[in-house]
């Protein structure tokens, strides 16, 4: 079984080399050995797999740390932020204005442009006359091409544009990138961004649909060779935009419309029921106690139901940023509380002592020094308490063993999940005609989690309330559940710095603002 190394050497070698060429502060000037470079790189099949290899390769700048385990995770308020002093407070508080937060937005904004220009690059080349492009790599390259540059600008428009209804539909958001010349574009109203995104996702879904190797041969966590020399391009289907990504991503896109009916095809009959081969086998199966609970191995991230995730070969440094023990309160993200038994996993999680997510992937450590929490008579002048003794940490993207194989891959162990199973019985769910069958694909999930606990709801309102919980404990670390929020455009949600409390929302917060380098840029072609 070839290793982690090899994985890493073929998306780097196959990768590297395009990702570079554009930047977007000067992506309308093309230098004239660019070209050249392009244009040689579009002769073979390799080659467009280099260019496609180059933007997976760069979601990691975006979706390795800012948006999954990172900022828009504490914009979701899951993290207790120490009382005002906590590194992240920034985000928390939702400060726009401050220079961290700008910097932040200018980054993010770039670097997906950046890629979305090199993605609408690739795809010029894919309909060209005389493609190099044989027939089955061009509906994968193509397919997943049309998908990440549908991903992206959905995730743009979930962040600078509105929360999405019949009243803001019409409101100027984000622009369009489609077409490989370097011209600026229009920002558009959210609902024509929303439209195309639909447009390029069905585009890659009918590619994909009778070429995608994930329906003959599986996930495909492997090559044959232990030099790493095999052809890896139809392998590693969880880190690609493979069709039951895609398939979801729509169903996404749709529910962000308010078209719940669409949504709910989509993943009951191309989801849920395309992934179920045969009455015991599924394409992208429920990870099993053996699996969670391995010696030095443990799965945390339940990661054979990952339909999509990006490959992170430095995720451990994301566990010492963020989550690590060995950091201070007011640097890592954590639970409030002192212990499972008094801190937010009580509330957060219905079944505690049983769940994997709760049980497995949180732990206890011996601290001194400040613990926030609450308004106890004894807190310190500056609302933090000292001594308190311990403290949680949070150990879903925590080191297993560094050789460590689960079924014969080491695939889990750099993955940052994006799409995944769960969320396909979460949309359906959210869509179901009655609350009986919204319960059902509930507790389909919970089965899976080792959740004992029953779960009964009678109303649409009870079961919104059951789906928003089991939403949030699904993708912590993940980045969805701001986007979540959002999208319902709640004024009320568990609040991180109070022990079961309320948070309650400024809906104008959802929206973020224009980052500079884009009003500088457009102030620039205007003059």
């Amino acid at each position: 079984m070839m290793k982690m190394k090899n994985i890493a050497k073929l998306l780097v070698v196959t990768g590297g080399l395009f990702l570079s060429t554009v930047s977007c502060s000067n992506w309308l000037d093309v230098k004239m050995n660019d070209k050249i470079m392009e244009n040689s790189l579009y002769t073979t099949n390799n080659g467009f797999m280099i260019a496609l290899n180059g933007v997976y390769l760069g979601l990691v700048d975006v979706y390795g740390e800012d948006l999954s385990a990172g900022l828009i995770d504490v914009m979701a308020q899951y993290y207790n932020m120490v009382n005002g002093n906590h590194t992240y407070k920034v985000f928390a508080n939702y400060s726009y204005e401050e220079e961290a937060f700008k910097n932040k937005s200018n980054s993010i904004w770039t670097k997906m442009y950046e890629l979305i220009a090199n993605t609408n690059t690739l795809l010029s080349h894919c309909d060209e006359e005389g493609s190099a492009l044989r027939p089955d790599y061009y509906a994968m390259v193509k397919g997943e091409a049309l998908a990440l540059r549908a991903m992206m600008h959905f995730d743009l428009l979930r962040l600078y544009g509105p929360s999405y209804n019949e009243a803001t539909a019409s409101q100027i958001s984000i622009p369009y990138q489609d077409m490989a010349k370097r011209d600026i574009t229009p920002l558009l109203p959210a609902s024509e961004v929303l439209a195309k995104v639909i447009r390029d996702l069905e585009e890659a879904r009918d590619l994909l649909a009778d070429n995608d190797p994930v329906f003959t041969t599986g996930v495909g966590n492997g090559v044959f060779s232990d030099d790493g020399l095999d052809r890896a391009d139809f392998t590693y289907r969880q880190l690609r935009l493979n069709y039951f990504a895609v398939q979801t991503l729509l169903a996404r896109a749709y529910l962000w419309k308010g078209d719940q009916s669409t949504a709910y095809r989509i993943v009951t009959e191309e989801v849920i029921a395309k992934n179920q081969k045969d009455e015991e086998t599924m394409i992208f199966p429920w990870t099993t106690q053996e699996q969670v609970e391995a010696d030095d191995k443990n799965d945390l991230l339940f990661s054979s139901e990952v339909f999509f995730a990006v490959y992170h070969s430095s995720r451990s440094k994301l566990n010492s940023s963020y989550f690590s023990q060995a950091l201070s309160l007011t640097s890592r993200l954590t639970f409030i509380g002192t212990n499972p038994a008094n801190s937010q996993i009580a509330v957060f999680y219905d079944d505690p002592s049983n769940d994997w997510r709760s049980n497995l992937t949180w732990g206890t450590v011996t601290t001194s020094g400040e613990v926030g929490g609450g308004d106890d008579d004894d807190d310190d002048d500056d609302g933090t308490k000292e001594d308190a003794g311990s403290s949680l940490y949070f150990m879903k993207y925590g080191e297993a063993g560094r050789e460590a194989e689960l079924d014969g891959t080491e695939t889990y162990l750099n993955m940052i999940p994006l799409i995944r199973l769960s969320e396909a019985y979460l949309i359906a769910a959210e869509c179901a005609a009655t609350p009986e069958e919204a319960l059902e694909y509930l507790r389909a999930i919970r089965e899976h989690r080792n959740c004992h606990m029953p779960i009964e709801a009678s109303s649409a309102d009870e079961v919104r309330e059951l789906v928003t919980k089991e939403f949030a404990r699904e993708v912590i670390g993940e980045g969805q559940l701001f986007f979540y929020y959002k999208r319902l455009n709640l004024e009320k949600f568990l609040s991180g710095s109070e022990i079961g409390g309320t948070y309650e929302m400024m809906t104008d917060n959802y929206v973020w603002d224009l980052p500079d380098v884009e009003k500088t840029k457009r102030s620039m072609t205007n003059n």
